[in-house]
């Protein structure tokens, strides 16, 4: 690579999503691909997950909805439903979901890490109703490569996910 471009990491399959979830949480995930878009401006807010490469490159954004943040962090943290649950109805984000939404999002960078694609971790995770940087906010709304799903967690509830590739 001559340092000009960057080579762009591949958009990860639902089915990937939902092993690697399934995987980590231990419990049944169901995904409905054909999601809404996930706002970080709407109502709540949502949790922003940047992934980056070794040469600190923006590649990808994970972007989590309050119900979807609370439902995966509560399942991981094995914390009662009902957590996830109460935080959801809220539309606010406890620390203790917020640090257990860290840790999936971290697992979640091996969805990129493919063979023949850059290797990407988790940069800097923004927790909903905090402001975005400008070089973030006008990637997460945009009409690129990306995958907006329905994710239900089995006995928690459910929420929705935005995954997509910064070009």
């Amino acid at each position: 690579m001559s340092g000009f471009g960057k080579v762009p990491s591949p958009l990860p399959k639902a089915q990937a999503v939902r092993e690697m979830l399934e995987g980590l949480l231990g419990r049944e995930i169901e995904l409905k691909t054909g999601g809404p878009m996930v706002d970080p401006e709407g109502p709540g807010g949502a949790v922003v997950a940047e992934y980056v490469s070794d040469f600190l490159q923006l590649h990808a954004l994970i972007v989590l909805d309050v119900p979807a943040s609370a439902h995966l962090g509560a399942s991981l943290a094995l914390m009662p439903a009902r957590v996830s649950q109460d935080d959801a109805r809220a539309g606010e984000l406890s620390d203790v979901l917020l640090e257990a939404t860290h840790e999936v999002a971290n697992v979640c960078a091996a969805l990129f890490n493919l063979d023949g694609a850059p290797h990407l971790r988790l940069g800097t995770l923004h927790a909903p109703q905090q402001p975005l940087p400008t070089d973030i906010s006008q990637w997460v709304m945009a009409y690129v490569a990306r995958l907006d799903i329905e994710v239900n967690v089995s006995g928690y509830g459910s929420g929705n996910m935005s995954i997509l590739i910064v070009p």
